[in-house]
């Protein structure tokens, strides 16, 4: 049979092993206060990131468009055309969506040719300045 080992100090057993419910209900609710202040900080950066990576990511491929029109006389048929000709390295995913054939064309005005002028976010969603993504 396995032997507790007490002290008696000041009156009192004390017990070496374990932790009692009141420490760990004040290390738990310590633990929750933490939480309820760093999530909401954690996804509000998340979205800003994600809004960063747009803008980046539309400015990146509107100064392609330029340089293709610029070397070749008219825009692109498709955003492959831009992958082919080493104008950017691979399509960009849209961080909103998360997908990458969700982006939409404005085509340009005659009498320039090809299809694609301008280049917006497919999301219908709203940023957190009140913008629309897909006025971007």
């Amino acid at each position: 049979m396995k032997q507790i080992n007490h002290q008696y100090i000041n009156g009192f057993y004390n017990k070496s092993n374990g932790f009692t419910l009141v420490e760990l209900l004040v290390v738990l609710s310590i633990l929750a206060l933490l939480l309820t202040l760093a999530v909401p900080k954690y996804f509000t950066s998340i979205e800003k990131a994600k809004d960063a990576t747009l803008k980046q990511d539309l400015n990146t491929l509107r100064e392609s468009l330029d340089k293709y029109y610029a070397d070749n006389g008219q825009y692109p048929r498709t955003l492959d055309d831009l992958v082919e000709r080493k104008y950017i390295r691979k399509l960009p995913v849209d961080p909103i969506t998360e997908k990458n054939n969700t982006w939409i064309f404005t085509p340009p005005e005659p009498p320039l040719e090809g299809d694609i002028y301008d280049i917006h976010s497919g999301s219908k969603g709203v940023a957190k300045d009140g913008t629309r993504y897909e006025d971007w």
